[in-house]
């Protein structure tokens, strides 16, 4: 260890956090100092399992001289929790959603303007190799056909499956498409859980590009696709395997009009790639690429799915109200 090193510290180890945990204690240049969690009994398994230690407290983490936070708790204490570390001094990865509404993601902004702190929001497959690899050759995308499918798991039930799993993609969509979002249509059903399970939505952007996002977590399978439409290309990425298949059309070839090409990538776990580049912006000072910003346009484009689903849900019921009257 050296003075370069960044003393980081993981709050929440649940499912998500303990990944944390485990990325940061193989990460060359951080020191994973200590877990925090609500509950002691997982608290001491995680901090045995990656040889660090338990610390109670969270609001004392600056006092342990703890530089940058994994902060990985329930959603709804991302903001409240958020603005007290960055307003501690501390810089902070915030787990996606950054924040159960607008105004406390806002919040989290504002704090970490305040305090000069490094904020950076937890979308992950933003550093995902075959993410990486297809934003070299995006030109003007007009159609995109995405796919996020998982079977249950009893996590993240906090949020609904927008909020957990279409997120993914809608924060790609906005980092891949330059135009502002005209209109919104959604749908969206509880299967096992009394939050929506599994949504549709199809999104129109003002450049006339138009996205169809399918996101469930109650699927039989797991699919993670997204599929992208250009002048003469068909771009397919699979998150999954992070490969990128480009499908291209050359008009001036007659004989051999299609072309088939595997888009070269470099394949790591994108939590590992997320970490590395927070820790790059711990030390540059400079904005991470999913900065506070991003994770809002993230949040605000999942709000307005959401306000899609209610709507066609109270449109559903209504008029099931007006058949019921005819007969």
């Amino acid at each position: 260890m050296n003075q370069n090193t960044i003393r980081v510290a993981v709050v929440g180890v649940g499912e998500f956090g303990r990944n944390h945990a485990r990325v940061w204690s193989e990460m060359e240049g951080a020191e994973l100092v200590g877990v925090v969690d609500s509950n002691p009994e997982r608290a001491a398994q995680v901090a045995a399992e990656f040889k660090t230690r338990v610390i109670r407290d969270p609001y004392a983490l600056a006092d342990e001289k703890i530089e940058a936070v994994s902060l990985a708790v329930p959603t709804a204490e991302h903001g409240p929790m958020g603005c007290r570390l960055l307003d501690s001094g501390i810089d902070v990865l915030v787990e996606k959603p950054m924040a159960s509404s607008v105004r406390e993601a806002s919040g989290l902004i504002a704090s970490a303007e305040r305090a000069k702190r490094i904020l950076q929001v937890g979308h992950l497959e933003r550093y995902n190799s075959a993410v990486v690899a297809a934003r070299k050759i995006v030109s003007q995308p007009m159609f995109f056909e995405v796919h996020r499918l998982g079977v249950f798991t009893p996590r993240s039930l906090d949020v609904d499956v927008v909020y957990d799993v279409m997120i993914h993609d809608l924060d790609i969509l906005l980092s891949l498409v330059n135009a502002s979002v005209v209109d919104v249509k959604a749908v969206g059903i509880p299967v096992i859980t009394d939050k929506n399970d599994i949504a549709q939505a199809r999104i129109e952007f003002a450049s006339g590009t138009v996205a169809n996002l399918t996101a469930s977590r109650v699927s039989t399978e797991k699919v993670r696709k997204m599929r992208f439409f250009q002048h003469h290309e068909y771009i397919s990425i699979d998150f999954s395997r992070q490969d990128v298949l480009r499908v291209s059309v050359d008009l001036q070839n007659p004989q051999q009009p299609i072309n088939f090409v595997k888009v070269p990538t470099t394949p790591e776990e994108p939590l590992k790639s997320e970490l590395r580049a927070f820790l790059h912006a711990i030390r540059t000072r400079r904005a991470p690429l999913v900065d506070g910003a991003a994770g809002l346009r993230a949040l605000e484009l999942a709000d307005r799915v959401n306000a899609g689903i209610l709507e066609h849900a109270n449109r559903v019921k209504q008029g099931s109200f007006d058949l019921q009257e005819v007969r």
